[in-house]
Parts: C-alpha cells; sequence; structure tokens
C-alpha cells in the first residue's frame, strides 16, 4: 500500500511523536495515557504507604522493614483507547481555509495526525462518514496502513455530490456502536454548529468527545467561488463593504454560538485555519479536560 498521507503527516511533525503527559488519568481526555492502580502490571512505578483493601502480595518488605512503615509497590497500567474519527464530508469542506487550503486537506491532515500520534501509543483507530449515498464505518484497528486507509477513503467520500450531515454519521453510531470510545467530530464551524444538541448528549452517554473544526476563507476579493451554487460571486457582492462587515459579524457570532454550545457540554475544542501548526493543536486539544 502506498504510504501517501502518512508520508504527508510525518514531513509536517514537528515536535510531538506521542501523547503522553504526565498526570495520572485512566481518561485520555483528561490528558494522559497512563493510569495508576493498586494490583500488578509490568511496569513497576513506586512506592507508597499501605492502604487497608491492599493486596498483601504487593507489600515490599524489604522497604518496609527500612522505613519501619508498611510500603506497597504501585505500578502503571497501560490503557489502549478506541479514537473512532468522525468526519465531515460535506461539499463544503471542499472549500477553502484563511490559508488557501481545502478544507478537506486540512480536515484530513488534522484526522491522520491524530491518528498517526495515538498509533504510537497502539491505539486503534477507525473511522464513520457519508459518502454521498450511505454511512460507511471502518472498523477500529491498530497500524499506520489502516490510518492511511481511513484517509484514502475521507478524501474519495468528500464529493462535490455529497451533501450529507453529521447529524446522520452519530446517529448511525448511536443505533450500531456499543463500544466505548474517543469520538473526535472533524468539521467547519457551520458543521458544528448543525450538529444537534440531542445528538451530543446520545453519544456522551457512552463516550468521551472532542471537536475539531476547521476554518473558512473570506468571502470577499476578487474571483470568489461559491460552492452552494458551483460558481463565482458577483464582483458587486464580493466587494461590497456592508456584506462583508455582516459577514464578518455572522461568522463571529457562529464561533460564540459554537463555543457556547461545546463549552456547555464539556467538549474540548480546537480551531485550525491551516496545517502548519496541526501537531501542536492535537496535542493542546487532548491536554484539556
Amino acid at each position: 500500500m502506498s504510504m501517501k498521507y502518512i508520508s504527508l503527516i510525518q514531513s509536517r511533525m514537528k515536535k510531538y511523536k506521542t501523547l503522553r503527559t504526565n498526570k495520572n488519568t485512566s481518561r485520555l481526555l483528561d490528558g494522559s495515557y497512563t493510569s495508576i492502580y493498586k494490583g500488578r502490571s509490568l511496569d513497576f512505578n513506586e512506592l507508597r504507604e499501605y492502604i487497608p483493601g491492599d493486596d498483601v502480595k504487593d507489600i515490599s518488605w524489604n522497604a518496609s522493614s527500612r522505613s519501619n512503615k508498611i510500603l506497597v509497590k504501585q505500578y502503571v497500567a497501560e490503557k489502549k483507547h478506541n479514537i473512532m474519527l468522525v468526519l465531515d464530508t460535506n461539499r463544503r469542506m471542499l472549500a477553502y481555509t484563511s490559508e488557501s487550503e481545502e478544507k478537506r486537506e486540512a480536515a484530513l491532515i488534522s484526522a491522520g495526525t491524530l491518528a498517526y500520534l495515538v498509533n504510537q501509543n497502539g491505539d486503534y483507530t477507525g473511522a464513520v462518514f457519508s459518502t454521498a449515498h450511505h454511512v460507511r464505518q471502518i472498523p477500529l484497528k491498530t497500524g499506520l496502513g489502516n490510518v492511511e486507509f481511513i484517509l484514502e477513503q475521507y478524501h474519495k467520500a468528500t464529493t462535490d455530490e455529497n451533501k450529507s450531515n453529521l447529524n446522520d454519521t452519530l446517529d448511525y453510531i448511536v443505533r450500531n456502536m456499543r463500544k466505548k470510545m474517543i469520538i473526535v467530530l472533524v468539521t467547519d464551524l457551520q458543521g458544528a454548529s448543525e450538529i444537534s444538541e440531542t445528538n451530543l448528549k446520545r453519544i456522551q452517554v457512552m463516550n468521551d468527545v472532542a471537536l475539531i473544526t476547521i476554518g473558512d476563507v473570506d468571502m470577499f476579493g476578487e474571483n470568489v467561488y461559491n460552492m452552494e451554487n458551483n460558481d463565482y460571486l458577483p464582483a458587486f457582492l464580493s466587494t461590497d463593504e456592508k456584506l462583508k462587515e455582516r459577514q464578518i459579524e455572522r461568522r463571529r457570532l457562529l464561533e460564540e454560538k459554537c463555543e457556547e454550545k461545546y463549552t456547555s457540554f464539556g467538549i474540548p475544542r480546537v480551531h485550525i485555519e491551516g496545517t502548519n501548526e496541526i501537531d501542536l493543536s492535537i496535542v493542546k486539544l487532548f491536554s484539556r479536560k
């Protein structure tokens, strides 16, 4: 298999090769892949004082005799996660970002960078997205070959004929998937605003949720192409200053609406205008509570 997209992602990686922090928690959205627990595992972490209920097999008698306290060995268990990428394939994603990049490309690199990072920890990655005719699910698997396949299929599914809605994709997940997952939504501001609060509540029953939004290009200037009408905007519209002010205000309100909605649900979010800082943005996303 050609690793076209993986090679592109690797060439853009800067500082981060894995998603790891020092917080002791089993929830990835709390910022860590490691969970401190009482019991045996492969990796010894530290000694601590005995607490009633600890397994006596974990008592370190040599250390206890030296400290005059009963000390037990504490271990670290590596947790593997199910990362489900929910990708917006609506034709809007063929439009451009403010950095003059196709939104589909920015979404692909965002999702791919996340999948690349978690793959280094042996986590499982899958995807759900809509083609022009039906919802498609790519099962949870490990390996970069699986990540490459997801990105390739997402690119093919995002076409000019695709008028899908993420609510249909989320409804499919609720009806068909019973495994606990970390669901990462990748869309633009319009797509994020269209996701119903009902669906957000439904997917949060069993899953952790995070959101990546992709920015839009301004609709002003010369040669502005309208994706909805498949034609260029007339110059008297794309250069009108009053319309420009209204569009800026509309986008500001849309941003505030999204921020308020997803904050109220406790869903962490990052906004990406271009692909230059995507790996930093992904780490920022998963370092948030």
